[in-house]
């Protein structure tokens, strides 16, 4: 069954102080392109680009925040380089969880001397603006965690970069800060990873749920989270579980070809609106059928949401001993079933939504049968 585990009870300290996710880089086969869609789709504004007229012959770079959501889309020129041949592995999928430390090097240090493998030693990059400290190391499968000082730093983004606006007029949808990023790891892996975290992040294990509180008649996983001291940075870690069919996990697997980021959650204060214009903007989300609401309330007691506001959009209610929360999935942004987001509004509680797994994880099963892998 699930666990919350009291964070007044874990006798862990945060290895060295986070103050939140500084980037997200996305590895992508067509940069330009791609932060069309997410300027586009998800009101994603353009602030920063690295590329052949800024001296960077090899890469591209276009970066677009919302709130203080900062993704990076990057793309490569030459098909023998190391960023092509991770798309064509894995599709377009996450390369990088950065984490905006005080310091870059003692950061890395301490990680490294507790048993995380080094990904690029610290370096500090500079420019008119000020400089940027940058070090990083593994986590699972191809991802990294590039720790990133930026306090002696104004510009748009980091030296060599310059700034950049978009061209096409964009409608910010809400989207707040990142909530939480989940990974997908192979079988029997999950807890490697999760002490991976604990022993040298010094995160806290928060919850864990095993198959039965996520199944459904066909496919199960198991899953547990770790959070820092602050609350941050917080990390589901899934694996699969024995079913009947092909579950949700061993699909990404497949496809991405490794274990890899799944899904990123974003915060907003007002999800109706933000769903309905991403909707408008034409993102696709995950169906949950309409008899879900029928017994809404008596599930999960009084929202001061209206029943069918909710229902209008599809999104979905849970509730724990904090308050309650709300959350929608859309379906994968990219060909490969990999990769999707959360839009998730917290109204106190502190917990990921185990009330709705069971009707989630049977519309990605009717998402799984359309494409041929349940």
């Amino acid at each position: 069954m699930d666990t919350l585990i009291k964070q007044q009870k874990q006798a862990v300290k945060d290895t060295f102080p986070i103050n939140g996710t500084d980037f997200i880089e996305f590895y992508v086969g067509n940069a330009k392109q791609s932060s069309i869609f997410y300027q586009a789709a998800f009101g994603f504004e353009l602030v920063a680009y690295r590329g052949p007229e800024t001296g960077s012959k090899e890469t591209v770079s276009y970066v677009l925040q919302q709130g203080k959501v900062r993704l990076v889309l990057t793309s490569a020129f030459d098909p023998d380089h190391e960023i092509l041949k991770h798309v064509h592995l894995h599709g377009d999928g996450v390369k990088v969880l950065a984490l905006w430390v005080d310091d870059a090097r003692d950061a890395y240090e301490k990680a490294v001397e507790r048993g995380a493998e080094s990904a690029f030693e610290p370096y500090t990059i500079s420019d008119e603006d000020g400089e940027v400290v940058l070090s990083g190391i593994h986590t699972y499968g191809e991802t990294i965690h590039t720790f990133v000082e930026r306090n002696n730093y104004s510009g748009a983004f980091m030296p060599g970069f310059v700034s950049r606006k978009s061209i096409r007029k964009v409608e910010p949808v809400g989207l707040k800060y990142v909530d939480h990023c989940v990974g997908n790891v192979e079988l029997g892996q999950m807890n490697r990873w999760i002490k991976f975290y604990q022993e040298v992040l010094g995160f806290k294990l928060l919850i864990t749920f095993d198959d039965k509180d996520i199944s459904t008649k066909y496919t199960a996983l198991m899953s547990k989270v770790v959070s820092n001291g602050n609350g941050y940075i917080k990390f589901p870690i899934n694996e699969p579980a024995k079913g009947l069919k092909k579950s949700q996990i061993e699909e990404y697997l497949d496809f991405y070809k490794s274990a890899g980021v799944q899904h990123i959650a974003v915060s907003t204060d007002n999800i109706i609106e933000t769903v309905s214009k991403l909707r408008e903007n034409g993102v696709e989300f995950l169906y949950v059928p309409d008899n879900y609401y029928e017994d809404l309330l008596d599930r999960v007691g009084d929202i001061d949401e209206s029943i069918e506001d909710l229902k209008g959009q599809n999104i979905l209610v849970d509730r724990d001993n904090e308050g309650y929360l709300l959350q929608i999935f859309t379906k994968p942004v990219q060909d490969r079933p990999t990769v999707f987001y959360e839009i998730i509004q917290r109204k106190g509680a502190q917990s990921f939504g185990k009330g709705n797994f069971k009707a989630l994880f049977e519309a990605i099963e009717r998402e799984q049968e359309l494409r041929g892998t349940l």
